[in-house]
């Protein structure tokens, strides 16, 4: 157990709250890049639509606790939780910050979540060395990146294809009433997912620092009032809005149809929905890239903007390597004092 005064705790918590809330803003892009770039909600209407389905993921979970499992790979299932320091944490979350602060204001969608592991991964291994990655969860997250969005954009093809089979007999009128109907749905599952697995990664940093000073005792459990404060947190960032990322998100890489815009997000919110259940912290800015490319490429290949979507995955790639410098060199801050 590491002594930690109190007035530091909060003020770590607050910087966690505070990562959650830049999360939310950062990642606002996820949830309603579709409806905004296809005129379904203006850009107003769209973030407090998604604001709220943000929220409203904390009483899904209180429905299913199982849904938590985020939380725990994030809390214990990347560092071993034994030798985690609030310096540690410290450095986890400076990493993850100015990454995400630099490509925010670069408009570059990388993600929060892949941001805020390899924080975690650069500050806990220049602390205890290499021994105290979990590497069965940081493998699980590794392939991840891989395969949300290759999922995404499969699965976004295949929605396509089936729901143009199923209103093959429709007018074109009544077809697209139907896909803006199945849209907005869409769109609500996805931004419902989208909280749930997000704010669990705050939820396992503040999680394990209360562990490691000696304020969690018992079960490495999710506390009520941190879950509760990290789907605020992060739904109050997503009413600040994204709005550089929103429009590589929603136009710059392709233009979308309603019919388009339902698939994606559909094909999205199945994809996060089954890495929660799996206790996998996936990234929501990746699943929804290539689940929007899915629905690109199921109009036509030439549809898709493949330079920009090739500079998406260039930050992808260097995301969790630069994160994790920099939060190796936030950690070290801390040797100073």
């Amino acid at each position: 157990m590491h002594e930690l005064a109190f007035p530091l705790l909060v003020g770590l918590i607050a910087v966690a709250l505070a990562f959650d809330f830049l999360n939310g803003l950062h990642d606002a892009a996820n949830s309603i890049a579709t409806v905004v770039a296809t005129r379904l909600l203006s850009p107003v209407q769209a973030v407090l639509f998604a604001a709220a389905f943000n929220f409203a993921a904390y009483f899904l979970t209180i429905a299913i606790p199982s849904l938590h499992a985020v939380a725990e790979t994030i809390g214990k299932g990347l560092i071993d939780k034994d030798v985690v320091t609030p310096a540690v944490i410290f450095g986890a979350l400076g990493g993850a910050m100015s990454w995400n602060v630099i490509t925010w204001l670069r408009g570059i969608p990388s993600s929060s979540s892949h941001a805020l592991v390899g924080g975690l991964i650069g500050a806990g291994v220049t602390h205890a060395g290499i021994g105290a990655v979990q590497w069965g969860g940081l493998n699980k997250t590794l392939l991840a990146i891989v395969l949300s969005p290759t999922l995404g954009m499969i699965l976004a093809m295949l929605v396509m294809l089936l729901s143009s089979w199923a209103l093959r007999r429709a007018t074109a009128n009544r077809a697209e009433r139907s896909f803006r109907a199945l849209h907005l749905l869409s769109s609500a599952a996805y931004s419902l997912s989208h909280g749930l697995n997000d704010a669990q990664k705050t939820m396992g940093i503040i999680t394990v620092l209360l562990y490691s000073t000696g304020y969690l005792t018992g079960p490495f459990e999710v506390p009520h009032w941190v879950a509760i404060s990290c789907y605020i947190a992060i739904a109050a960032g997503t009413m600040t809005g994204g709005w550089k990322i929103i429009e590589t998100m929603g136009s710059r890489i392709t233009k979308l149809s309603q019919h388009q815009g339902f698939s994606a997000s559909l094909a999205g919110s199945m994809v996060l929905f089954t890495a929660s259940a799996l206790g996998i912290p996936v990234s929501t800015t990746h699943t929804i890239t290539g689940a929007i490319i899915g629905a690109g490429t199921a109009r036509r290949a030439s549809a898709v903007r493949w330079g920009v979507a090739q500079n998406v995955v260039m930050a992808w790639i260097i995301t969790i390597p630069a994160s994790a410098t920099i939060g190796a060199l936030f950690y070290g801050l801390t040797l100073l004092f």
